[in-house]
């Protein structure tokens, strides 16, 4: 990958003309088709239209394929490249809006220095949030435009069905199809049976898989389409580098085997990266994460306590908490042993979770902040064109 990292922010700026036709040649080749570089990262026709008005003000498209402390690696219709902010769209950011791994981008060459700066995002058609580390209140972007999120657990003494509730839940809210994948299947006697449980409970496809013996594998092949892009999200040492490795039939990432005192892995990835993958799919992998907070995860939840869901419309009481109150259809089902008590218990925790959080208004401002940027970059085109004529 490129590594040259810019000089420094400077004033944001678009091409100049002479610039503009020469970035032109990265959007299309020379039938006036899409360079086949920005096609093997997933562009296609819906990008290029909702691409169009960014175009019109001498923006080019690319892909973020990995985030390195403060510098972004493209994929453009020339290779990739390194990037960083314009100091405009850094200084207006909101949160949620700094480019992700998997954004869609429009990108200026600074006048300054000739380094790519990114001034626009897309809006994503899928966005895997969670609530940001730490005691302040903040969202972060752990994956932009996925079409499939797998949740990967080992089959171990680490699988948890509460944990797999949350991350489905999250799954659900991103827009992507998920999809559990059972790892190390070969340490389980009982692997398929405990996915076709889970798969009742979550109503979401469960694979139990092995990297070793190949269990599984053919199973998930059908989701690997060529253009379409996938992501790995779970806990450390559950498997997801070993499994990235196989997919594309070499060492991508270093992996660690599981501890055996504790059935519990070890970080192995540092940082979130697009992968192409033979046969054309793109796979995110992303480091392992100790734990995933929910933000405006309102559907996710309700859809995956669905059968919750609809034994609480039949209470006495609209606002049942489901504990004491007399009449409740949740804890009749607890009771008669219909319902876990312990899924019960996550689906009041997760809700209450979600309950606490305030209206997530960051989506909206980054769809502001996206016809902003092209209202800015319009304008700044005119002046330029206006400010050239009066020196001719």
């Amino acid at each position: 990958m490129t590594s040259n990292v810019g000089a420094g922010e400077g004033s944001p700026a678009l091409p100049s003309s002479q610039d503009q036709g020469t970035e032109a040649q990265a959007t299309t080749g020379p039938d006036g088709s899409p360079p086949a570089d920005l096609v093997a990262w997933g562009w296609d026709e819906a990008w290029a239209a909702t691409f169009s008005p960014v175009a019109a003000a001498g923006l080019t498209p690319a892909r973020v394929i990995a985030q390195h402390r403060g510098q972004w690696i493209i994929a453009t219709g020339r290779g990739e490249a390194s990037a960083s902010l314009t100091g405009r769209f850094r200084h207006e950011a909101e949160p949620g809006d700094l480019p992700a791994v998997g954004d869609w981008v429009g990108c200026v060459a600074s006048l300054h220095d000739g380094q790519t700066r990114i001034d626009a995002i897309l809006p994503r058609r899928s966005t895997f949030l969670r609530r940001a580390a730490g005691p302040r209140l903040g969202v972060q972007v752990l994956a932009a435009n996925v079409d499939v999120i797998f949740v990967a657990t080992s089959l171990n003494g680490d699988l948890n069905p509460r944990r797999l509730e949350r991350y489905v839940s999250t799954g659900r809210e991103s827009g992507a199809e998920p999809v559990v994948l059972l790892t190390k299947a070969d340490l389980s006697d009982d692997g398929d049976a405990r996915a076709a449980g889970l798969s009742d409970e979550l109503r979401v496809p469960v694979v139990a898989l092995s990297t070793r013996s190949g269990q599984g594998m053919r199973t998930i092949a059908r989701w690997f389409e060529a253009g379409r892009t996938l992501a790995l999200v779970g806990s450390s040492g559950v498997g997801k580098s070993t499994l990235l490795n196989r997919l594309a039939g070499e060492q991508l990432m270093v992996t660690r085997e599981i501890r055996d005192d504790d059935s519990r892995g070890r970080h192995t990835t540092s940082h979130r990266e697009l992968f192409r993958l033979p046969g054309g799919a793109l796979m995110l992998d992303t480091p392992g994460m100790r734990e995933l907070g929910l933000w405006g995860t309102e559907v996710g939840v309700d859809e995956t306590f669905a059968d919750l869901v609809e034994l609480a419309a039949r209470c006495r009481f609209a606002d049942c908490s489901h504990r004491l109150e007399p009449g409740c259809a949740i804890r009749a089902a607890v009771s008669a042993g219909r319902v876990d008590e312990r899924r019960l218990r996550s689906y009041r925790r997760l809700s209450h979770e979600v309950a606490e959080q305030p209206s997530i208004a960051a989506r909206h401002a980054r769809e502001r902040h996206f016809g902003n940027a092209i209202r800015r970059a319009a304008a700044d085109s005119i002046s330029r064109k206006e400010y050239r004529g009066q020196d001719s």
